[in-house]
């Protein structure tokens, strides 16, 4: 199968080619580098033995993606590009609405002009908002997002339902993803964003390494049994190998799916930390902060519908997640 994976540079959708490529499909890359670096290209083709064709395009310029699509039969689309921060999206809204959705609507604009009719979406678990009872399932309502970034992940997932139920071919995968750490076993590729990482293990690696002095770890008053927030930690890797599952169902089903990527297990941010250290050997100088703005207490998915439509299920553990990003920072220096 020939499938166009836009933000394929990036962490998961870097993981997810690596697994496409093993798994014997053609991959095709669009990403603009925005928070990614060229090299994970090689990187890719290292591992996996196979390389990726590579287009450095922004999945808004619809000339670029028109012409991805006439210089390639494409069979499906694994769409990450996007940003993906929530605390940024509270503080510059407007740029958030404008890439997020500007990408989804051009990508699927090119996809109808070529005739492709097969989309897995990286959404989030965000899209549940602050009134559901943990843990989440995809029956519950998503139209309530605590932050802008998640209301562009709403509005995606409204759009790709409405455009299976106005092209009855058309069919979409809605992974709703929980929280990915880890890195590939190689060392070669990882969380590596641009600047100060705004996601929780990437910032506890530097801080463990020495790039940063110390981790603020936002709030210990919450009403979760240690007071600070408990979330999904899953490995990348399992989530990478999701997206193949969910690929395989999109191909031969018709419609909108939304699936959960997850656990099903609830972890704290205190005890992470506590899981990295003792599974590593390295201390984190850590302190504890304010509230910070769109958190909210506890977030953990209920994962039987991805058993039952998929087949998939995480299986690695917390320590392997910790050793695996700890080790990435390790290779990066060698």
């Amino acid at each position: 199968m020939k499938v166009l994976v836009t933000g394929g540079t990036g962490y998961i959708g870097s993981h997810t080619c690596v697994e496409l490529l093993q798994n014997g499909d053609e991959v095709i890359i669009a990403d603009n580098l925005y928070n990614s670096k060229p090299e994970v290209v090689e990187r890719i083709a290292s591992i996996s033995g196979k390389a990726p064709v590579f287009y450095e395009a922004d999945v808004t310029d619809k000339a670029a993606i028109r012409k991805i699509f006439a210089e390639h039969q494409i069979d499906a689309v694994i769409h990450f590009a996007a940003y993906k921060a929530v605390g940024e999206s509270c503080k510059i809204p407007l740029r958030y609405y404008r890439n997020n959705l500007d990408s989804a609507l051009t990508l699927l604009e090119c996809m109808q002009e070529a005739g492709c009719k097969n989309i897995v979406f990286s959404s989030s678990a965000t899209v549940y908002g602050p009134n559901n009872p943990v843990p989440y399932v995809e029956e519950m309502p998503t139209y309530v997002a605590t932050n802008p970034y998640g209301w562009t992940k709403v509005m995606i997932e409204q759009i790709l339902r409405d455009i299976s139920t106005a092209d009855p071919e058309f069919s979409a995968v809605l992974l709703r993803y929980f929280n990915p750490i880890g890195a590939h076993e190689s060392g070669l590729l990882g969380d590596d964003p641009s600047g100060i990482p705004n996601n929780l293990m990437p910032y506890v690696v530097r801080v463990a390494s020495g790039q940063l002095e110390k981790l603020t770890m936002y709030g210990d008053d919450y009403d979760t049994p240690d007071g600070s927030c408990v979330r999904d930690y899953l490995h990348v890797v399992d989530l990478a190998k999701g997206h193949l599952k969910a690929l395989d169902y999109a191909v031969n089903h018709k419609g909108a799916e939304a699936v959960n990527l997850g656990t099903g297990n609830g972890l704290s941010v205190f005890e992470l930390v506590d899981a990295f250290e003792a599974s590593t050997g390295v201390k984190v100088n850590r302190v504890v902060g304010p509230r910070r703005d769109g958190d909210l207490p506890q977030i953990w998915a209920g994962t039987e519908k991805a058993e039952k439509l998929l087949g998939w299920h995480a299986e690695k553990t917390v320590e392997e997640m910790c050793r695996d990003s700890w080790n990435f920072v390790v290779k990066s220096r060698e």
